[in-house]
């Protein structure tokens, strides 16, 4: 009976990757994501609810008229369908900031120190944004999705159960480097990328962001952060950097001075 379950598995493997193809706006990358839009929303909006219950939200009123109005400024020009915009200035050190599906925008205070001004702020909004935009969070489930289907078929090709483990185990492994990591990285860049053209759109300056990430790359560097490259999910710094700058001519054409 193995082929049969062979054969089904591998039916369900084309046909999510037969109806998983989307085109990522301003990239045009095509990109394999057989959640929809209204999926993504729901999972962003009630994400956000459990947030703001579990995290301190700041009564800083600077904080947050600062992000009120760098938020709604690149809200204005992203490429985000039916969104419900809501920007939230959470009270936490960490040196983050997130945006669900939906247009669920939240922005810790540790990072504020780092993004200095107006069009810092903007590169990390723009690139947050720029996250929810390429729907990077469905692509990133359904990726994992597509994986664990072709693991499963792998494993039940094998008639011995103690190389179907082995196999099971290299292949979730290789996959994990090979596939999962590099793909994170990609999606970083890619939201780099759209989060300049955002910003630009916008009218703050291109040229902060790589003032912005350069500050960030002085942040890490003192919180001592080793990570070999291939194990990050993120791309290094200076590899950050080095992309921005090659965008900055098209980031450029699409500045508007406000």
């Amino acid at each position: 009976m193995n082929w049969i379950k062979r054969i089904s598995l591998a039916s369900v493997a084309l046909l999510l990757l037969v109806t998983g193809c989307t085109t990522v706006p301003e990239t045009g990358r095509r990109q394999f994501n057989f959640m929809s839009p209204k999926e993504e929303m729901t999972l962003g909006f009630s994400e956000f609810d459990k947030m703001k219950k579990q995290v301190p939200v700041s009564k800083d009123p600077a904080a947050n008229a600062l992000l009120q109005r760098v938020g709604k400024r690149i809200a204005a020009v992203a490429q985000l369908p039916d969104a419900q915009w809501e920007f939230v200035v959470f009270d936490n050190k960490e040196a983050n900031a997130f945006c669900l599906p939906g247009g669920k925008v939240g922005v810790y205070t540790g990072i504020l120190p780092i993004t200095k001004d107006e069009a810092g702020l903007a590169t990390v909004i723009g690139h947050e944004v720029a996250h929810a935009v390429a729907r990077h969070g469905g692509e990133r489930m359904s990726e994992a999705a597509g994986l664990q289907v072709i693991g499963v078929a792998l494993g039940a090709a094998v008639e011995d159960s103690r190389y179907a483990a082995l196999i099971n185990q290299t292949y979730g492994m290789g996959s994990q480097l090979g596939v999962a990591l590099p793909h994170s990285r990609g999606q970083e860049s890619e939201a780099d990328h759209i989060g300049l053209i955002y910003m630009s759109r916008a009218g703050f300056d291109p040229e902060a962001a790589v003032g912005f990430w350069q500050r960030f790359a002085d942040f890490n560097a003192k919180q001592g952060a080793s990570t070999p490259w291939f194990l990050r999910t993120h791309p290094l710094d200076e590899t950050r950097i080095k992309q921005i700058k090659d965008w900055m001519p098209q980031a450029k054409k699409e500045f508007r001075k406000q």
